[in-house]
């Protein structure tokens, strides 16, 4: 029996294995992953420093246990070079082997990138991006370089510069500032989280994250990063310069296509998926980070419940019960302490506009609908104690 291969050991490819092991406890299960496959959740990465909590404490479950739970071959450390959906082959490569790889059904969760924009300066190689747990690992190093256990008291303050003022970067923000640091958010928009906020919601949060102390630079973008001593010079395009010992890439992510572009599978935004998560290619299928769904207006869906929900359906159809995937209403909470933020976004290009509740003050939160030109509500955005409506305000909507 050719075993089912999942390429990708995020939580798209861990999540489908313990689904589809819930249905199916004989097929062979192949993993691969270009890390050590140890599962952790990728939310934590942007509030570990307020929690004091290291690298290796961010792991759940290390990849041995979750080889023994779910009766995976784990193939570590290995990268997936080539795809042939014709012969139904994967060419594995790792530091002292190649082999290929012949697949019943194949589940591609290769996640995102960060998106990197061009830095001048002989020091751009060192702004650094956190997508994965090594990310995070390289960047604490940086950060916490003397910080070896949460148990330690001693904060080293460092100055950050992070470039983005979006959810990732606010987040980092949030997160760094409560660990001790001192944070600066350079982005070309005029307000944090300005595409998915309406403009007095984000102008809450800049006030709540810039009374912890962190600094804005809106309106421009950084330029370059040179050495200067033992610290950056960061240089932004209207001429300031910055001094920081860490330089934060925060921009966004884009899903990670390349292996199913090389095979010629359909992608646009991320790899297109049907109802049923099937790429063009027979027997390949995708989810998590790097779809492109058909089941939510062909948009990419960079968030944890849509994964959830994805896998269950993914797993279902992958054990012989062809299942579509219907999306629930997923509000988001973006992790921002200063100023607790829920969004449920309209689709995009809906026609309509953000209406505020009148009764609703920055003190105990504010409420805000997106109101379509029936007046239907399409979405909402909820802050501070308000956060607690969810629920509520998503009874409301018309999807």
């Amino acid at each position: 029996m050719n075993p089912l291969i999942i390429i990708g050991a995020g939580l798209a490819g861990w999540t489908t294995i313990r689904e589809f092991r819930k249905l199916d406890a004989a097929t062979p299960v192949i993993l691969v992953t270009a890390d050590n496959g140890d599962f952790y959740a990728k939310p934590s990465l942007s509030n570990a420093f307020a929690q004091k909590r290291t690298p290796d404490q961010l792991v759940s479950t290390p990849a041995a246990k979750m080889v023994e739970t779910t009766n995976v071959t784990l193939m570590a450390h290995s990268s997936v070079v080539a795809l042939d959906t014709a012969a139904k082959t994967v060419t594995v490569t790792s530091s002292d082997d190649t082999q290929t790889l012949t697949y019943s059904q194949l589940v591609l969760a290769t996640g995102a990138q960060p998106i990197r924009v061009p830095v001048a300066g002989d020091a751009a190689g060192q702004v650094q991006s956190i997508n994965t747990l090594d990310d995070f690992r390289s960047f604490h190093a940086t950060v916490c370089p003397h910080t070896t256990s949460a148990d330690s008291s001693e904060i080293h303050s460092k100055s950050v510069v992070i470039m983005g003022a979006g959810l990732i970067g606010c987040e980092f923000a949030n997160d760094l500032v409560h660990g001790g640091h001192r944070v600066v958010v350079v982005d070309p928009s005029d307000r944090p989280l300005s595409t998915l906020l309406p403009l007095a919601a984000g102008q809450q949060l800049q006030a709540a994250l810039g009374a912890l102390g962190i600094q804005w630079h809106f309106g421009t973008t950084v330029q370059a990063v040179d050495t200067a001593g033992q610290e950056l010079k960061v240089t932004l395009g209207n001429g300031q310069t910055l001094v920081a010992d860490v330089v934060l890439s925060a921009i966004g992510l884009r899903a990670n296509t390349a292996l199913a572009a090389a095979a010629g599978i359909t992608c646009e935004r991320g790899i297109v998926v049907d109802a049923q998560l099937q790429t063009s290619a027979e027997a390949v299928y995708a989810l998590g980070d790097c779809a492109q769904y058909a089941s939510a207006g062909q948009r990419t869906l960079p968030y944890v419940m849509p994964i959830m929900n994805a896998a269950r359906a993914l797993a279902a159809t992958l054990a012989g019960t062809p299942t579509p995937l219907t999306f629930p209403l997923m509000p988001v909470a973006i992790k921002t302490p200063a100023l607790p933020i829920v969004v449920s976004p309209p689709n995009p290009g809906q026609a309509g506009d953000w209406a505020a509740d009148a009764d609703d003050t920055a003190v105990v939160g504010s409420v805000w609908r997106f109101v379509d030109t029936g007046q239907a509500v399409r979405g909402f955005v909820l802050t501070g104690k308000q956060t607690a409506r969810r629920m509520e305000l998503s009874k409301l909507i018309l999807v």
